[in-house]
């Protein structure tokens, strides 16, 4: 690869998607997919062993979301910039997603007109919403963006551990299996699942399950 050519990273879990966003990448001059990954995991994993100059990703994705990826992206490769490439449109999850460190927002619905564009403007420094979001979010976010303090988080807010936690638990693992995937303790997982119901005031585990699927966490 030309070390003069933009290297991109895509991450879906559909193959169709991954084909769909690799055309419209190749299409443009100077740029190309350095790797394309079908999980969080992965992405994670790829991105720093690639180090692109943007990681375009999906927010539902089995093991570990695009917003939890984008998080440990963003520590691991600092100078990646980070485009979440989604179906979903909410102003609490855009904000979460911002919150993150993703630098661009696009809904998948826009993608034949909007992707390239905000690949280009993140690039260049940018910050990129899709055009069906509402214009107060996007000034919002570029006020942040900008050195502005960001509302706090609420009290009841996640960690990014706890997230990953509650994401592998709500698509069926057992504390033993989560155990594994993430290197900790079974005793660990344990814990921090008394401290998420707690947390959450959920009080039974098909709570916890909705409250994933409420929060795209998972997929329901």
């Amino acid at each position: 690869m030309n070390p003069k050519t933009t290297k991109i990273l895509i991450a879906d879990d559909h193959e169709v998607v991954r084909h769909g966003v690799r055309d419209l990448i190749a299409a443009q001059p100077g740029w190309a997919i350095c790797a394309e990954a079908a999980s969080g995991r992965d992405a994670v994993r790829l991105a720093g062993e690639t180090r692109p100059a943007v990681a375009i990703l999906d927010l539902s994705m089995p093991g570990l979301n695009g917003m939890d990826a984008a998080r440990q992206i963003r520590k691991i490769a600092p100078d990646t910039r980070i485009l979440i490439f989604t179906m979903h449109e909410t102003e609490e999850l855009v904000r979460e997603v911002f919150r993150s460190g993703a630098h661009g927002y696009v809904l998948k619905s826009d993608a034949g007109t909007h992707l390239v564009a905000a690949v280009q403007s993140i690039l260049e420094g940018r910050h990129f919403c899709s055009s069906k979001l509402s214009e107060w979010i996007f000034q919002g976010f570029l006020r942040a963006a900008s050195g502005e303090p960001l509302e706090p988080a609420p009290e009841d807010a996640l960690t990014p551990r706890e997230r990953e936690i509650v994401q592998l638990l709500a698509e069926g693992q057992s504390n033993k299996e989560v155990a594994a995937e993430l290197g900790i303790s079974v005793k660990t997982v344990e814990t921090h699942r008394a401290v998420i119901m707690r947390k959450l005031h959920l009080h039974a585990f098909s709570d916890l399950v909705r409250y994933a699927i409420r929060n795209h966490i998972i997929e329901a």
